[in-house]
Order: structure tokens, then sequence, then C-alpha cells
């Protein structure tokens, strides 16, 4: 098949989905798919080798924004579009650019569902003439359901099938002020109707946003997250890992946010090492830490020496690949409480191919995924003191640590890598084109 994935990039800073998506496309190449990643908005920034190397960024982060607030620059000349939409520019751009806050763009991202009604019409018609003149795919894939004002000019104007993962949407789209909020998921449902087929990564999710968008059943598919296990140590068939040296190590791996619970765990620690009996316990935070993140970050150092534990706390924003192996490996226990209803939580898949037990909430797809991978322990949500006890359950019964993450090492090697996603997103762009 001829597929093309759209993807945003998020300037500097590591992303859940561009990760998924460059795996899949990565991976539906080896299967001997025709497959191109097509970036929007910045560029990637990725800890694998980029699939989108060599293609256009579409939707310029610059004109984007300058379409949006001025009626003059949507007819400026095409020679300054093309200047502000330049790779060199749009890789400056994205070394000072910030997380999105949704309260700060409302306006914006309706204008984006409302595809070529909207603001962004121009960029829209590139796109297209760009997809028509040079790959006129069978099947278009969209990363999220932020893309579907793009969904219309594909069928009519490219012919593709096109496929729309669902990934979180709700909780940026519950953020946004009114009349946004309203008019934003009122204009999703209406450009629900464009797409093909939806995709979601866990039952969950796929309930949820089915429920919201007004979906039948029958349109959704469930297909789990992988990850390319790539440099992950490939698990014996009958030993686990080797047990750790040296004093227990409490990680967390994820975008250094509120959101992301980052705070709770904080806690969680501090708790734990109130209570004295998990030995020399140490905390390792990493993952994206970006200009909005910063401040954040700072409280809790503050926090942290104020209980007189920072010097037993590391963190370590925007680690390589190599790096990001390292630090899971370190690991004792790991948990990200995340605060919002979380999709899938593609890091407890990277912990878990570590071989490191997790805690999560009881809450969202974790459930799910912990079930599906026999890695864990669940414990109440938004609640320091029970996800204390919980992680001081396996730190003081470190066979049973041990094996959880076996058995979660396993099930990620035989159910949650990137080969299996992309049969299992395969079989779903051919049942699409199909109904094209």
């Amino acid at each position: 098949m001829n597929i093309v994935q759209i993807t945003p990039g998020a300037g500097r800073m590591y992303c859940g989905n561009c990760l998924r998506d460059n795996a899949l496309v990565a991976e539906l190449r080896k299967a001997g798919h025709q497959a191109l990643m097509v970036p929007l908005y910045l560029p990637l920034t990725l800890d694998e080798e980029d699939q989108s190397a060599g293609t256009p960024i579409f939707f310029s982060g610059i004109n984007v924004f300058l379409d949006q607030k001025s009626r003059l620059f949507r007819r400026a000349p095409g020679w300054l579009h093309r200047l502000l939409g330049s790779r060199p520019l749009l890789n400056w751009a994205a070394g000072r650019a910030a997380k999105t806050r949704a309260a700060d763009v409302g306006e914006l991202t309706v204008s984006m569902l409302r595809g070529e009604e909207g603001r962004q019409a121009r960029e829209l018609d590139e796109l297209v003439r760009w997809l028509q003149s040079h790959q006129k795919p069978e099947v278009v894939c969209l990363s999220n359901a932020l893309l579907l004002g793009l969904a219309r000019r594909l069928r009519s104007d490219v012919g593709a099938a096109v496929v729309c993962m669902l990934q979180g949407e709700d909780a940026f789209l519950d953020a946004l002020p009114e009349p946004h909020r309203r008019t934003a998921w009122q204009t999703l449902t209406e450009r629900a109707t464009d797409v093909d087929l939806f995709v979601a990564p866990s039952r969950y999710f796929a309930e949820l946003m089915g429920r919201r968008l007004g979906l039948a059943p029958e349109r959704v598919r469930v297909v789990p997250n992988g990850i390319d296990l790539a440099g992950y140590e490939e698990p014996p068939q009958a030993e686990g890992r080797r047990p750790k040296e040296g004093p227990p190590v409490l990680g967390y791996f994820a975008r250094m946010c509120q959101e992301k619970g980052l705070d709770t765990l904080i806690e969680a620690f501090i708790r734990l090492k109130e209570h004295g009996r998990a030995g020399n316990l140490r905390l390792s935070v990493g993952g994206s830490c970006g200009p909005a993140d910063e401040p954040f970050v700072t409280t809790l150092r503050q926090r942290l020496a104020a209980a007189g534990y920072l010097g037993q706390t590391e963190f370590r924003p925007n680690l390589s690949r190599p790096e990001k192996l390292d630090f899971l490996a370190s690991l004792s226990v790991f948990s990200v409480p995340a605060r919002y209803g979380e999709a899938f939580g593609l890091y407890v898949l990277e912990a878990l191919a570590a071989g490191v037990p997790v805690v999560q909430p009881r809450t969202a797809a974790f459930p799910e995924v912990i079930a599906a991978t026999g890695g864990g322990a669940l414990c109440d949500p938004n609640n320091p003191a029970a996800l204390a006890d919980t992680i001081e359950v396996l730190l003081l019964a470190p066979e049973k640590a041990q094996a959880l993450g076996t058995a979660g090492r396993r099930a990620v090697f035989e159910q949650f890598s990137a080969p299996v996603m992309a049969r299992n997103m395969a079989a779903v762009f051919a049942d699409a084109r199909g109904r094209r």
C-alpha cells in the first residue's frame, strides 16, 4: 500500500506520538509498504532515525500563527510564505517554542479544525497539491483528531482513504476556554464524518471518544501502541533481568509537568523517605522539559530541598535514546501517576521493556495496560499516600518486583512491539482502503 502518515512536530521536545508514528512508518517500510511521514508545524525531535527526513514541513508553525492573526498575511506573496516555512527558520523557531497551552490557542484550534473553511486554508491547499503531484497515497493516517480539518480535502481531492488515530485529545480540548471548547467539540464531531476509520490505543479511549464524537462502534478500531525495541535486552525464556546493585531507585520518565503527576510522585517519594523502610532510596526523574515546564520543576526542587531530599534526587531532561535506555535500566520501580485520562501511556511500555515493574493509578487506560502485560500494580489516583504504600510493597519484596518486571518485559516483546503495531495498523489501512 501507498501510505502517508501526517504527524505534528513538537520542536525541540520529545513527543510520544511522534516516536510512535516514526516507529510505525519504519516498520511499514520494512514490511514492504510505500510509507512516508509528513511533518507539520515544526521539525520532529526523535531518539530514532527520522523517517520524515527529506520531506517538506507543511503548515509551518510561523505561517499558521500569522495566518490566524493577520488577514494581510493570508495574502502575502509566495516568496515570503516559503521563506517563513523554510526548515532552517523552523529549526531556529523550534528552539524557542514552548509547550502549547490550550488556554492560549482556542481560536487557532477551531480554525484548524475547520480545514478549508479556516484561516489556514492556504496551507491545506499546499499540502493537497504536493500529495497529488508527489505521492498519490491510497491511505492517509492522521496522528490525532486535532487534524480532522484536513480529512475532507484529503478524501475529495487526493482520493485517499483517511484513518485518524485517537490519542488523548479530550484533555486538550476540555482545557480550551469557552466558547472555543464547545465550538471545537462540535466542529470535531462534524468533521469526524470525513474519516473512514478511527484507531484508539485502548478500549477505554475507544469507548470514551466514541461517545463524545457519536461514532458507531464499527468505525473505531483498537490497536495498542508499540515501541521500537532496539537496544533493549531481549528477555531470556526462563530468567529475569539481573538484580540491580546499589540502593533502590524510584523512576519517572515522561514530560515533567503537573498533568503527568510528577508532583504526586515527589510527595510519594518524600513519604517513602520519611517511612525509612526502603533503605537509601533515590529518585530519578527523566523526560522532556521545555521552557513552559521549568518553573514547575523549580518548585519541585524547592519542595525536595525543604524536605531534605534534593541531594537524593536527580533530574535528567531531554535524554538521547542511549541515555534513556541506561536511565531505565538503572531503576527499581517506575511510576508516572498521570492526573488526566491517559489514552495509553507509552512510557509504561518503555519501563516494562527494560524489565522494571510499574505502579500506576487505577484509572483511564492503566488498568487495561497492566492487565495485558502483568507488569505492575495499581493504586488510587491522585493519592500520594496510596502511591507510596504501593511502591513500598514492591521495594520491600524484590522477588515480587522482579517477577512483575519479567512478565511485563516478555509481554512487551510479544505483544507491544513496533512490528506488531505495524501489522495491526496495516490491516486497518487495508480495511479503510476497501471502504473507499
